[in-house]
């Protein structure tokens, strides 16, 4: 959804991160092995955020809260959605503008790009990216389920439907619901409706359609 917005995706050339391997910035065992590289890593992340704006597909999304009820179920970690005016945005996978206390696992806003290595949380606690990092479990899933479970229409956006737990919240759909899978290049997904766009052009095409 974001890459048109000129963020790189995690999945990128050769499986590589902004050149790094997932398994060096975005594991557990990275931020105990080496917390200045994973820590310097997300900063980069979070100071292109700051340079990036959303782009017309995240407006079209944001827009149709005029006329439906609007759950944005995100594997991003970006605050793109809500720049946009998207009000209930659910994240699954964390957000990079977001620290959270080791020792509490309370959250606080950042309102910059760089988080110290070494900085501490007002409670004391060591502070990390507030992302979920792979191995780690995905506390938000089950919020999600439930929302889809109760979803009239289904629209998936720009996601390679590889990545679990997350790819497997599609099957939580009603059978009743209408269901759009929009993608560049999609595979074949049973009982999707596929618009073969980019997310800016393919939620264009989604607002004519619904």
């Amino acid at each position: 959804m974001s890459a048109e917005s000129g963020l790189k995706t995690f999945r990128g050339a050769g499986g590589l991160w902004e050149g790094h391997r997932v398994e060096e910035v975005a594991t557990p065992e990275a931020w105990a092995a080496d917390r200045q590289k994973v820590t310097r890593f997300y900063n980069e992340r979070r100071k292109q955020l700051f340079e990036v704006a959303p782009h017309d597909g995240h407006i079209a999304i944001a827009e149709l809260e005029a006329q439906y009820d609007v759950v944005v179920v995100t594997q991003n970690i970006d605050d793109l959605h809500q720049r946009a005016g998207s009000s209930n945005v659910l994240h699954l996978h964390g957000e990079l503008k977001r620290a959270r206390s080791e020792k509490t696992g309370i959250t606080y806003e950042l309102d910059h790009w760089e988080l110290r290595a070494d900085q501490k949380a007002p409670d004391g606690g060591q502070l990390r990216p507030h992302v979920v990092w792979f191995g780690e479990a995905v506390p938000m899933l089950e919020n999600a389920a439930m929302e889809i479970s109760e979803a009239d229409v289904l629209v998936v956006v720009g996601t390679s439907l590889q990545v679990y737990p997350a790819a497997s919240l599609i099957h939580y759909a009603p059978e009743r619901s209408r269901r759009f899978l929009i993608d560049p290049n999609p595979g074949k997904v049973h009982s999707f409706e596929i618009i073969a766009e980019g997310a800016r052009e393919g939620m264009k095409i989604l607002k004519e359609l619904l």
